[in-house]
């Protein structure tokens, strides 16, 4: 599937309906559904923003984004058949981690949950920080 390259590389989004998969036996989605939906979110925006996507980087160029810190709010719950928009946001792009804002917005806009996520780029040989990779450096700060 080819992604769309969004004009700001800083921010993306897509829009996802909840899936029964997703759901617990209360018909509502089952919090760590939301991690498996914004990881999801995350490996469709790396593959918008660089050449080689997502699974090129992690097995050709084998460099990780592994999560090291995660903050996460819920305000309403979701239930299956919800249309939401998943977004993402960088907050602060550093020199070995970058910090990510994503949020699952219902279509009417009510907020349904928050995450402040940072990820550290890794060798997947070594398993230690390694600076931002050009290719995607280069794409997320051009100056």
């Amino acid at each position: 599937m080819v992604t769309p390259v969004p004009q700001d590389p800083r921010s993306f989004q897509r829009a996802h309906r909840i899936h029964f998969s997703e759901c617990d036996p209360a018909g509502i989605v089952f919090y760590p559904q939301y991690f498996i939906l914004f990881n999801d979110l995350l490996e469709g925006w790396v593959d918008a923003i660089t050449p080689l996507g997502f699974a090129d980087m992690v097995l050709k160029k084998r460099f990780g984004l592994p999560t090291v810190h995660l903050e996460a709010e819920f305000f309403a719950i979701s239930r299956m058949g919800d249309d939401v928009t998943l977004s993402l946001q960088v907050e602060r792009l550093g020199t070995k981690s970058l910090t990510l804002r994503l949020d699952c917005v219902a279509a009417d806009g009510e907020k349904r949950m928050t995450v402040k996520q940072t990820i550290v780029t890794t060798s997947l040989e070594t398993h230690q920080a390694i600076e931002i990779p050009p290719l995607l450096k280069q794409v997320l700060d051009p100056a």
